[in-house]
């Protein structure tokens, strides 16, 4: 029985979603199946109930899971034996962080030339979980306000774009009211969902809102084959899109969504303020 497999299972069974799961790993979603598949037929259970709609976690695959994770988290502490003498930072993030992270783990590292990084990607909710866990020493997090047993230490601000497709007829405006996108469908992806139509309801705007997409690419996707819908993205995530498909146009008047480091409260010092330091704009 293989680490990966677990890995794998352990994914899909936070997300119970095999797309999404598979964005988070960063390999083919047919590669999730088969290992899924595996550890099946390899322990003799079925660990997953599939749907069109729905995965869900069958009892065994309650039990499995359980023993996984202490499998996983056993195998974890291999490395860190290894490099005795390293400081270690476990970050929570998401998509459309990659510049920030890769700026301020540079920064981190001038300050600490010993510093070394693990970055975990989880839904919010599993981030802070994790945070409060002990699982990782921070976390980033966009419009976060307040959290219970944890602090929320506001960091960066991002402006927010409207996503259209390329034949949306605000696709070439230099910018846009969402005002004017209340008739459209708003599509956005399941891990964002919350926060984002939140953050357009405190403007005093309800766009007609569709289900929740799977992942980001799933949003683009449907964005772009659907001229009368639109997503709403912060900057970070705009300057990642590679499709052609989608043009972002910024809202105006501007709406912008704050971006935080979200650490345990008894772990809000000195050296997390250092960290918060090197993740501002």
């Amino acid at each position: 029985m293989e680490l990966r497999a677990l890995r794998y299972f352990v994914t899909v069974a936070d997300e119970l979603h095999f797309g999404r799961a598979a964005e988070r790993l960063h390999i083919a979603q047919p590669a999730v199946s088969q290992q899924i598949a595996r550890l099946e037929r390899e322990l003799g259970v079925r660990l997953l109930d599939r749907s069109p709609r729905h995965v869900r976690l069958t009892a065994a695959g309650h039990r499995v899971l359980e023993a996984a994770r202490t499998t996983l988290a056993a195998a974890s502490q291999v490395p860190i034996a290894a490099k005795q003498g390293m400081t270690t930072v476990r970050i929570g993030t998401a998509a459309g962080l990659t510049a920030r992270l890769e700026r301020g783990i540079d920064a981190l590292r001038e300050r600490a030339p010993e510093f070394d990084v693990v970055l975990v990607d989880l839904p919010v909710e599993a981030r802070l979980n994790a945070v409060r866990q002990g699982e990782l020493d921070l976390a980033l997090t966009r419009g976060v306000r307040a959290v219970p047993g944890l602090t929320v230490l506001p960091t960066w601000t991002e402006r927010l774009y409207a996503v259209v497709s390329r034949n949306h007829p605000a696709a070439n405006r230099s910018a846009i009211a969402v005002a004017e996108l209340v008739d459209d469908t708003l599509r956005v992806p399941a891990r964002e969902h919350d926060t984002v139509v939140r953050s357009l309801h405190e403007t005093g705007v309800h766009p007609k809102a569709a289900h929740p997409a799977g992942t980001l690419q799933d949003t683009l996707v449907e964005v772009g084959s659907d001229p009368r819908s639109w997503t709403v993205l912060p900057g970070d995530q705009v300057a990642e899109i590679r499709s052609t498909r989608v043009r972002a146009v910024p809202l105006t008047p501007p709406i912008t969504i704050t971006g935080s480091v979200v650490v345990a409260t008894d772990s809000a010092n000195r050296a997390a303020e250092c960290v918060v330091d090197t993740f501002r704009d």
